[in-house]
């Protein structure tokens, strides 16, 4: 759509911009709307750098805001993506015009690393739950640095409460699955100033960024139908 602005795709663990946003026909169809793209590999994933040390993933938004422009954007975000997302939306607000959360909920204030599953990354456990189970095959699959995930999973994560989520005065759309285990969608919905919620009934977490729902809601919230 003519004069509206670019849309930032931001992935989620053990993705990348290309497995998680192009190949999916995200991008194909944010493109026939007549909007820009922008994407991003976070640190640890796709074609970024992949440290081993957890310190080095202490500054995850400074590599989002090295691709933004000048003006604000409208931003997708996935999981872990999601998360990142809306920490430089608390701490930058000028820099988006509209945010839409997938796949997050209630997990965005569970900041403890979730170390049965770092431990199994580096060959040290295994894991039991079966999200974990579903983790570890992606992050162990040709191409990527388990390793590397393994140090993303314990970086350096501040406190996230719902008192500073009031600087988020943009619209911002929580899409989250019924069976997803980073909701429900209740606090985090009700810290920020203005937010929709679409639930996904019988939807799990990784199922979310293909599901015709989740695509719908988020397209028509961006006016890139």
């Amino acid at each position: 759509m003519p004069g509206s602005p670019p849309v930032l795709f931001v992935h989620g663990f053990t993705s990348s911009f290309d497995r998680g946003w192009r190949r999916t026909g995200w991008v194909d169809l944010v493109a026939d709307a007549g909007r820009q793209v922008i994407g991003v590999d976070l640190l640890g994933h796709g074609d970024a750098p992949k440290p081993h040390d957890p310190a080095a993933y202490g500054d995850m938004g400074g590599r989002v805001l090295d691709v933004l422009p000048g003006e604000p954007v409208d931003a997708v975000g996935f999981s872990a993506g999601a998360g990142i997302l809306l920490d430089l939306a608390v701490a930058h607000p000028g820099r988006f015009r509209r945010l839409a959360l997938l796949g997050m909920g209630e997990g965005y204030f569970r900041t403890d690393p979730p170390e049965a599953l770092a431990a199994a990354l580096e060959g040290k456990g295994t894991v039991e739950h079966p999200l974990g189970q579903a983790f570890l095959r992606f992050a162990t699959a040709p191409g990527q640095d388990p390793v590397a995930l393994a140090a993303f999973l314990r970086r350096p994560v501040p406190p996230r409460s719902p008192e500073a989520l009031a600087a988020v005065t943009m619209p911002v759309l929580v899409v989250l699955g019924e069976r997803d285990g980073n909701g429900p969608a209740e606090r985090l919905a009700a810290a920020l100033p203005d937010a929709t919620v679409r639930i996904l009934r019988g939807v799990d977490h990784h199922a979310t960024p293909m599901d015709f729902g989740c695509i719908d809601a988020t397209l028509s919230f961006l006016d890139a139908l």
